[in-house]
């Protein structure tokens, strides 16, 4: 057996590190050499800057990779973009393909399946693309309504400048401090009242309680009867009493009902007022005083 030449060895080294690289290269670009793949073709006008080894995408998940990207020369206006996807992936007839940018201007390309899933295409086939609108188109849609909505905006910011610079708003300021000065105040003062009067008048209003319960049971045991019967008798002798004294068959009734003991009483008090005024006008006639003895007249 012959030995094998020095160059052979080398040659079969190169040969197996260049396919490891290969391997490896595509690897990192996401294409797997060793694992099947189906391919097949999109046509778009405009591609968004779309890049090789871009990731394709099935309802979020990602299904294949974008193997090359070719300007149509001939058909101008179309770019053919070719895809490799998982052979497992049935894509329906009538779906398309969607080019999306985000605003930091990654580039993604979506697969929008139909729903016609009796009918799917054969690996190799073409699919319509298209370019979606991303957040920087509807960023621009928006504009004209941001125009618009700006003379309101600098209409709102004038009057609100014009209410900052009322002197009104200011005192309202001040006011609103005061009165939560107050209302600080006055929670204060609640609370003292809460601490320290509060138990105080708890204690008076138990003390109350005890009292009107005392009072109660004391009214419990009174005899409401009994005492109804002395009522009823002291009024019946004063009915009796007031009768009697109506009648001038007793001397407290003729006292009190002969109009001549009235009569006579009162011109007794006349008399002695008379009389009381002529002493005080004539006293020498009821007065004799002498140093030197009465005279016989």
């Amino acid at each position: 057996m012959k030995p094998i030449k020095k160059e052979f060895k080398i040659g079969l080294a190169a040969i197996v590190t260049v396919a490891i690289l290969v391997y490896g290269i595509n690897y990192l670009k996401g294409f797997n050499v060793l694992a099947s793949t189906s391919r097949y073709y999109m046509l778009f006008e405009e591609v968004n800057g779309l890049p090789k080894s871009t990731p394709v995408f099935a309802n979020g998940f990602r299904v294949g990779t974008v193997r090359d990207l070719r300007y149509d020369y001939v058909h101008p206006r179309r770019v053919v973009v070719e895809v490799s996807v998982t052979p497992r992936l049935r894509i329906p007839a009538g779906s398309h393909a969607e080019v999306v940018s985000d605003m930091l201007g990654n580039v993604t390309m979506n697969l929008v399946l139909a729903d016609n899933m009796a009918l799917a295409l054969a690996p190799g086939d073409t699919l319509s693309g298209r370019l979606a609108g991303g957040l920087m188109d509807q960023a621009g849609s928006m504009m004209p309504r941001v125009e618009q909505m700006l003379p309101k905006l600098d209409s709102i910011l004038t009057s609100i400048n014009t209410l900052l610079a009322d002197p009104a708003l200011s005192t309202t300021l001040h006011n609103l401090a005061s009165m939560t000065g107050h209302l600080d105040e006055t929670t204060r003062n609640l609370e003292t009242l809460t601490g320290r009067d509060f138990p105080q008048l708890t204690q008076r209003l138990n003390a109350m309680g005890d009292n009107f319960i005392a009072i109660s049971d004391n009214l419990k045991q009174v005899d409401y009867a009994s005492t109804m019967q002395k009522v009823d008798s002291t009024l019946a002798n004063v009915r009796a009493l007031t009768d009697r004294l109506q009648h001038t068959d007793n001397t407290i009734g003729l006292m009190l009902n002969d109009p001549t003991l009235y009569n006579n009483l009162s011109a007794t008090s006349a008399n002695a007022a008379s009389l009381l005024l002529d002493l005080q006008t004539h006293p020498k006639r009821y007065v004799h005083f002498s140093l030197f003895g009465r005279k016989d007249k």
